[in-house]
């Protein structure tokens, strides 16, 4: 039988090292993945920005060396309403059932309600949810064409939108700045039994203390979600563990969600220790909820 070459043994070493930092409990990760064949999967002409490819081949070998449990892919900006690799992404997991995933469409379109459904029924278990985007300026108009975001919250075509995904049972992931966070809100409360997420703490580096307040407000509706990923340095809110506390104090440890494991090893053992920083306060049966039970019960992935 061949023995191990030293670079085996050196890599065998560093994969066991991984497998044994792993905490216990349920991992669930979410992230963006873009295909290297622009010919196949091209960027939309709309596309907000233009990333290097993150493929779901080199991504599922990730997931299997760390053993991340599941994964829901935030189909991006730079496909758009082109769902074709995020299709392709399921095709190619790493297990099957593995993946979920969001959807995109341009939340104000009346064709929009339909075009969801027609997705859903075609991935059957599949969609959890739309991403929406609302970024642009208070002193800005809200957009009415070019890239899907920055729609206005306040009109029927986007009340249309949310209670279309409230009749198919599924969510609404909100990537907004503080100060539409009163506007959420009012379609939050209009649609209660619908789970709504924020992503990134809310983005409170987009907005200063007394708007952030307002994303603070929304844990008074039980069914809204904090996606606590991304604060990483200090600001208006001073110390990471501080602002994090305050999130834990507002959300409580059920409505949390860790985002994102960083796709490589390195990034990975490094977004782990930061859990750990950021909710040292917590107990450990309470951070096995944040790093992926609470996403697997809200995703409804097989416990």
């Amino acid at each position: 039988m061949r023995s191990l070459s030293r670079r085996e043994l050196l890599a065998a070493a560093a994969v066991a090292k991984v497998v044994a930092a792993r905490p216990k409990g349920y991992l669930v990760d979410s992230l963006h993945l873009f295909s290297d064949d622009q010919q196949r999967f091209p960027y939309h002409r709309n596309a907000t920005y233009r990333p290097p490819p993150k493929t779901v081949e080199a991504y599922s070998a990730f997931v299997r060396e760390v053993k991340i449990d599941h994964t829901v892919i935030i189909h991006s900006e730079v496909y758009q309403d082109d769902h074709r690799y995020l299709r392709y992404a399921f095709e190619h997991e790493p297990s099957p059932g593995y993946f979920k995933g969001t959807c995109l469409f341009d939340p104000i379109d009346p064709k929009t309600p339909a075009r969801i459904e027609e997705l859903v029924h075609s991935l059957p278990g599949r969609i959890v949810g739309i991403r929406i985007h609302e970024f642009h300026s208070p002193q800005t108009a809200p957009t009415t064409t070019g890239p899907m975001r920055d729609r206005d919250l306040r009109s029927a075509g986007m009340k249309n939108t949310w209670r279309k995904m409230r009749d198919l049972g599924l969510g609404i992931e909100m990537q907004s700045i503080p100060y539409y966070a009163p506007q959420v809100r009012a379609l939050a409360e209009e649609f209660p039994e619908m789970a709504v997420q924020m992503d990134h703490f809310g983005l409170p580096t987009y907005g200063d203390q007394a708007q952030y307040e307002e994303v603070i407000r929304l844990a008074k509706l039980p069914r809204v979600y904090l996606r606590v990923e991304g604060l990483t340095k200090p600001a208006w809110y001073g110390d990471p563990r501080q602002f994090a506390r305050r999130a834990y104090d507002a959300f409580g440890p059920d409505r949390l969600i860790w985002g994102g494991y960083g796709g490589n090893v390195q990034r990975f053992e490094k977004t782990l220790l930061l859990i750990d920083e950021l909710f040292g306060f917590a107990s450990e049966e309470e951070r096995v909820k944040i790093r992926g039970l609470n996403a697997m019960k809200l995703f409804g992935f097989p416990l």
